[in-house]
């Protein structure tokens, strides 16, 4: 059976392009064709001006609508979090354990495929952040919990999952080898909470390491003589960079800097969406510790920043605002780019015949209105 979904007088992203109105005909939970239409079609739906936009693809999301993933490390956690952020067009991302013990990140795997078996709309993988960071970057990470990663905790996150499973750890303190080991199990590896210097940083990209988490934070900046990972990042054109756009982690200029050196193609939209995203009650405990969230910003007592109070829909408006790009670019870093880094180019990601139908309806100032997650509304 064929579904069709109709939107005039607005704007849809078709890949690089940009419609006024289009048809989308379902076949399930694929889209089986697109096509134009005309201002004057019978039965569409106006936006008024608004937007249609692929489902945006969030790879770091440590909670949303009250709960936080290291707390409830289960299905229904998982599938609030999820709820939350559909609200805001998110339709796949990585829920993400904060450093954890051992028996947490097996907890979390599980979980995730647990989630995936159930069906929860939008899960795709896990993000484990961390334990494996260095303490001179913990951010708002609990030093307690840190360790050096060990051939055990190879062996858990080497094992065949449901889902995409993505490592948070900071290269100078992980053996070549284990980076090796890991991205030869297809676990996607990421640089984060790091002092690598250079050198370290790009002999981890040649052993299979593949993005950088929250470019720019959590890491030193590049300076003159000593580029860093930051610097490494920006020279070499194999790493996927995350950016949180939200004006308070990194600086706007900073960001423009970073596309102008790198282009787009491996740029991508990540949130670090704590609890708040969605809640009415916004402050939250992380592991003890009080987070006060105010103005869009979550933090500690002492000024660390905790995680953000980002949704995806927001940060595209961001993008578009502070970063100057247009709604293709935007949509693209916040879909496109980072379908493709989890391998799912084939699935989601734009609008296209032969992938799921995911997208998010928005208005004109970029407020979502509803989003539709495999062809049904979320």
């Amino acid at each position: 059976m064929t579904t069709l979904h109709r939107y005039v007088n607005g704007h849809i992203v078709v890949g690089d392009e940009c419609w006024t109105g289009v048809e989308i005909a379902l076949a399930g939970d694929r889209i089986a064709a697109l096509r134009p239409l005309a201002a004057d079609a019978p039965d569409a739906i106006d936006l008024a001006g608004g937007w249609i936009m692929p489902g945006f693809v969030d790879t770091q999301v440590n909670g949303g609508g009250g709960v936080l993933f290291n707390d409830e490390t289960n299905v229904d956690g998982i599938a609030a979090i999820a709820a939350a952020h559909a609200r805001y067009g998110t339709t796949a991302l990585l829920p993400t354990l904060i450093s954890d013990t051992p028996d947490r990140i097996a907890l979390a795997l599980d979980a995730m495929d647990a989630a995936i078996a159930a069906g929860v709309p939008g899960i795709v993988g896990v993000h484990i952040e961390g334990p494996w960071l260095n303490v001179a970057r913990k951010g708002i990470h609990d030093p307690a919990r840190f360790r050096l990663l060990d051939d055990e905790m190879v062996a858990l996150l080497t094992r065949p999952r449901r889902g995409r499973v993505m490592v948070t750890l900071a290269p100078e303190l992980a053996g070549i080898a284990q980076i090796a080991a890991l991205a030869k199990a297809g676990v996607l590896v990421s640089a984060g909470h790091s002092e690598a210097p250079y050198d370290t940083a790009v002999a981890a990209f040649d052993a299979g390491l593949t993005s950088i988490t929250h470019l720019f934070n959590a890491m030193p900046p590049m300076v003159q003589r000593v580029p860093g990972l930051v610097g490494a990042a920006l020279d070499d054109p194999r790493p996927w960079c995350g950016l949180i756009v939200d004006g308070v982690h990194v600086a706007p200029a900073v960001l423009r800097v970073a596309i102008a050196a790198r282009g787009l193609d491996r740029m991508m939209l990540v949130t670090d969406a704590m609890s708040s995203v969605g809640a009415a009650d916004k402050d939250f405990v992380l592991q003890g510790r009080a987070i006060h969230v105010a103005d869009g910003i979550c933090a500690y007592e002492d000024g660390t920043l905790a995680g953000s109070d980002l949704d995806m829909a927001q940060a595209v408006a961001n993008a578009m605002a502070m970063l100057g790009l247009d709604p293709a670019a935007a949509a693209r870093l916040a879909a496109g780019n980072p379908a493709a880094f989890l391998g799912l180019s084939g699935e989601r990601g734009v609008l296209a015949p032969g992938l799921r139908a995911d997208w998010v309806q928005l208005t004109t100032a970029m407020a979502p209105v509803v989003t539709t997650i495999g062809g049904r509304q979320a």
